[in-house]
């Protein structure tokens, strides 16, 4: 069984989006927790709300969930 996360969110860009990646494929970008549960569900991954603060689902890069560009 593969030890990483099949779900990777890359740091923060300027206009706030963060690029997600599954299983090595560029998914999406997120703007918010919303948009990465999103992408989460579409690529057929379990998306509870304890998906985002599972390391062996989603690894953060350049801050956890509740950081993003666009604030202050």
């Amino acid at each position: 069984m593969d030890a990483h996360p099949s779900v990777v969110v890359l740091p923060p860009e300027p206009d706030g989006g963060r690029q997600v990646t599954v299983d090595g494929e560029a998914t999406g970008t997120a703007y918010s927790l919303f948009d990465v549960l999103d992408i989460v569900h579409r690529a057929g991954l379990p998306a509870e709300d304890r998906a985002v603060d599972d390391p062996e689902l989603i690894e953060w890069r350049g801050g956890g969930p509740y950081e993003w560009g666009n604030t202050p």
